[in-house]
């Protein structure tokens, strides 16, 4: 499966919890871009965050977030 600018948008924001708490969330301003507003909604329609701008992830979102992360530890330069 290519990867394309939605799959990106989405993988930064899941880059983006802190999964050291579950107790913090992002949130996703109006005013952010469209790319990064669309690609939150499409995490809360997957069932991966809570909020349709941000909140907190689930538990699939979790799993999510943490292979998102461990995949850009063991690729970053």
């Amino acid at each position: 499966m290519p990867y394309n600018t939605k799959i990106v948008d989405e993988i930064n924001i899941l880059a983006r919890y802190n999964l050291k708490t579950t107790q913090e969330g992002l949130k996703i301003h109006s005013s952010a871009e469209s790319s990064v507003i669309k690609a939150a909604q499409r995490l809360f329609d997957k069932g991966l965050i809570t909020q349709a701008d941000g909140g907190y992830l689930t538990p699939l979102g979790r799993k999510a977030a943490e292979h998102t992360q461990d995949l850009l530890q063991i690729i970053k330069d």
